[in-house]
């Protein structure tokens, strides 16, 4: 019977993702490995009290590729992978050390600091750092108000296909 380990975590991250915390292993995969704080609120006698955990993550392959401009200090990020402890020996002293494997990673919640989630300097965004659409055309859409207007184009006037489709 195999045994479960799986965590998921809702964190910002620590700091900016450098050459240091990025790169290419041996076989060619790539790694960035970030830190998350997750903040946590627990009663303490009739006054709530804050409390910090940092974490720290391993993203392979495309997926730290594809997520290396965005993965920039105070962004906030969901992880869901599972636990891994490296165990090893310095000078006679053993040592060990828990961290978070990432199977997936989503980006969420743009910076607290007033900063645009790694965006670039694109006015045109949400709070939550989602680019937002912006159409070709300027012009306005029709308004529906909620009846039947039969001067209301669906799809164009009919004549747009080079021949009558047989039903």
């Amino acid at each position: 019977m195999t045994d479960i380990n799986h965590v998921m975590l809702i964190g910002r991250l620590t700091r900016d993702l450098d050459d240091r915390s990025f790169g290419y292993v041996g076989n060619g995969q790539c790694r960035a490995n970030v830190s998350i704080a997750v903040n946590r609120s627990r009663k303490n006698g009739d006054a709530w009290v804050d409390e910090v955990s940092y974490f720290d993550v391993t993203i392979w392959g495309k997926q730290a590729e594809n997520l290396k401009p965005y993965l920039t200090k105070g962004k906030q990020i969901a992880v869901e992978g599972f636990l891994k402890q490296d165990r090893w020996e310095k000078d006679g002293q053993k040592f060990s050390k828990v961290t978070i494997t990432a199977n997936n990673v989503q980006l969420l919640g743009g910076r607290d600091n007033g900063g645009n989630g790694g965006f670039g300097n694109n006015t045109n965004s949400f709070a939550g750092g989602a680019p937002v659409f912006q159409p070709a055309t300027t012009t306005a859409a029709p308004s529906y108000s909620g009846g039947y207007d039969s001067n209301m184009s669906f799809g164009g006037t009919g004549s747009d296909f080079p021949e009558d489709i047989p039903f």
